[in-house]
């Protein structure tokens, strides 16, 4: 996802293994020792043959799905080279922080690197810790190291892990043979050991998705704080049955031997989330499955990652399929990637019940709605924010409606939706985004496969669905600069965005889990409703117009304490009224009043329907499968 691809680094273009290195596949041993997980430590060792001479080897750095540079090297510690008995000297390379440099001994053929990886913080794929007093999870690319100019397909690993007493397990990989609480798995290339993590745990749950006998296998393995946490319901586990059922439907095919999906349950072990081809590893927290706002905010969380195993993982645009991980990666069709993900995995979520489809409706209004009030659209376009995703993705917080975000998401998910209505519309609602889906990512069942493709690829595949100026309607969405968000798809769809006092089912939610105050549509900014901090405040909003700015506290409203509700109420009572609303705030320790001049009240997003045109929404979520799961 990001900006051009860089040239091939010299530094590993110029240092080249020894000719037995090269010639055939290196085998690698790697143990890890995960028994001191609750102290977030990893134990890694890594043994690998070589022949005397230069060697180089690499911390992975590019890790898939990330789609930018955010190996945690810095969290790799204690390294220790050795072989032949004795302790190897090494450097890390000057310029390249990935980078090892080894000279091996004469008489040496083969190394052993140890290290310990510390885990509460930089993790590829979140920003949360690995491992708590009761889970942990392993990304695989946290505790190896490889060749440093090998693809990783050509180097095969034979992984072992030592878990805590009594824990259990879920990953993808195969299990060769168990010794207590030491698990050995079948040899994979580097390729398949880094897109199968494991996650484990002391209270663990497995829940079959499919029938005894039936192939391939989809189980979910869930691990949590405790047994209430994992105890998931029997509609929960029925809607995911029908997930399965719902995508072999829509695709066609299977690109995986089997899948899992890793779920963690835990507010200690979280902030993580990633797609691979035959698993998922999520963790949307201890109450993902037990409270109301959590569980509607997260419904779409597992389709949208299962999805990625076709479109992200099999389906991959080029500048993302690289041969290792230190080769840079560029994302500016992760609107597909991404965008078409998020708008199928929604779709999903709704075809398989987890949302109504009012509630599909709320989620898309809220989303169409937040990308309307993107300041950031008067000068950057979509295709910037995914080419420049290496720096939003560590972007904080505050005036990121100027600076816009990872809006490839959320505005795929409307970009794609207009795809979809218009092929509907131009064949009279007898084809639809459904056989592009299944023309384009179906095909053949098999293993894990990646099949690239580019931008004109995306187009002859519209095309030969149904026959339009795909190109450059494409092109209008995603390279021009566009001040409003895309509602083509929405408006098409037989319904339209509007705003009035009734909250949205979404972003009521979302104000209750993350405990904040959502005025974004009426006075431009959101804030905590328990501190009082404000948030984003949008650039041209009546907030921004008087003068308020992130990270700014709001003390009193109309020289009362500050609460949610109470500004809630100043604002209700400010509606037709020529009575400001004033609000006291403090700000690098000074105190200040600012006065809003806005008069309109509470405005929440939604959608309403329009009589005169078809209800193709309706028809987007109605399930391809029937039948009780």
């Amino acid at each position: 996802m990001r900006s051009i691809r860089l040239a091939a680094i010299s530094l590993f273009c110029t240092i080249s293994l020894a000719a037995a290195q090269t010639a055939s596949k290196p085998t690698l041993r790697l143990e890890v020792d995960a028994t001191d997980a609750a102290r977030n430590f990893f134990h890694a060792k890594v043994t690998l043959p070589v022949t005397p001479g230069a060697l180089t080897l690499a911390y992975p750095e590019w890790i898939p799905g990330n789609h930018r540079p955010s190996g945690p090297v810095m969290n790799m510690t204690g390294l220790r080279i050795e072989g032949g008995g004795k302790t190897i000297p090494w450097q890390r390379d000057l310029k390249q922080m990935y980078a090892i440099h080894v000279q091996v001994p004469a008489g040496v053929n083969e190394i052993t690197a140890s290290f310990d990886e510390i885990t509460n913080s930089g993790v590829a794929g979140g920003s949360g810790a690995s491992a708590s007093e009761n889970v942990l999870d392993v990304n695989w690319n946290q505790v190896v190291l490889y060749p440093a100019n090998a693809s990783s397909d050509d180097v095969q690993v034979k992984p072992s892990i030592h878990l805590p007493d009594g824990w259990k397990f879920g990953t993808a990989l195969t299990v060769a043979g168990e010794n207590g609480s030491v698990i050995e798995f079948e040899p994979v290339s580097l390729t398949t050991l880094v897109d199968s993590p494991l996650i484990a745990g002391a209270h663990y749950r497995l829940v079959e998705l499919t029938a005894p006998g039936e192939s391939p296998r989809h189980v979910m393995d869930v691990v949590g704080e405790s047994d209430a946490a994992i105890n998931m319901s029997a509609s929960d586990v029925a809607a995911y049955k029908k997930l399965v059922a719902e995508t072999g439907a829509l695709f066609g095919a299977r690109h995986y031997r089997h899948y899992d999906f890793l779920l963690t349950l835990s507010d200690e072990v979280g902030g993580r989330g990633l797609e691979h081809h035959q698993s998922s590893d999520n963790a949307p927290g201890e109450k993902g499955l037990t409270d109301p706002s959590t569980h509607l905010l997260n419904a779409g969380l597992l389709p949208h990652e299962f999805t990625h195993s076709w479109n992200g993982k099999y389906r991959r645009p080029a500048g993302l399929a690289t041969r290792n991980y230190h080769e840079p990666m560029t994302g500016e069709l992760l609107w597909v990637y991404e965008g078409l993900t998020d708008y199928l995995g929604n779709m999903l979520t709704a075809r398989i019940g987890l949302w109504t489809p009012k509630q599909y409706q709320e989620s898309l209004a809220e989303t169409a709605a937040a990308l309307d009030y993107r300041a950031g659209r008067s000068w950057r376009s979509l295709e910037d924010t995914a080419v420049s995703v290496q720096m939003l993705r560590l972007a904080p917080g505050g005036w990121q409606s100027w600076r816009r975000g990872l809006d490839y998401y959320p505005e795929g998910e409307l970009i794609w939706l207009e795809v979809d209505t218009r092929i509907r519309q131009l064949t009279n609602n007898q084809r639809s985004l459904d056989d592009f889906c299944r023309a384009f990512h179906g095909g053949q069942s098999g293993p894990p496969a990646v099949a690239p493709y580019t931008f004109d690829d995306i187009v002859r595949g519209l095309n030969a669905v149904a026959p339009y100026d795909w190109a450059t309607l494409l092109r209008e969405r995603v390279g021009a600069v566009q001040p409003h968000a895309p509602l083509g798809g929405i408006e098409q769809g037989g319904w339209r965005l509007v705003y009035n006092d009734t909250p949205n089912d979404f972003v009521k939610a979302v104000e209750g889990v993350a405990k904040m105050a959502n005025f974004t549509y009426s006075l431009g900014f959101y804030v905590s409703a328990e501190t009082g901090t404000l948030g984003d405040v949008i650039v041209g909003s009546p907030a921004f117009k008087a003068g308020l700015g992130p990270g700014m506290k709001l003390i009193a409203v109309n020289g009362r304490k500050y609460s949610g509700s109470g500004l809630n109420t100043a604002l209700l009572a400010s509606r037709g009224t020529s009575q400001p609303i004033e609000l006291l705030v403090e700000n690098a320790h000074k105190f200040k009043t600012y006065t809003i001049d806005y008069h309109d009240g509470a405005r929440y997003p939604h959608l309403e329907r329009v009589a005169e045109k078809p209800d193709l929404l309706g028809d987007i979520v109605k399930p391809r499968t029937s039948g009780t799961f």
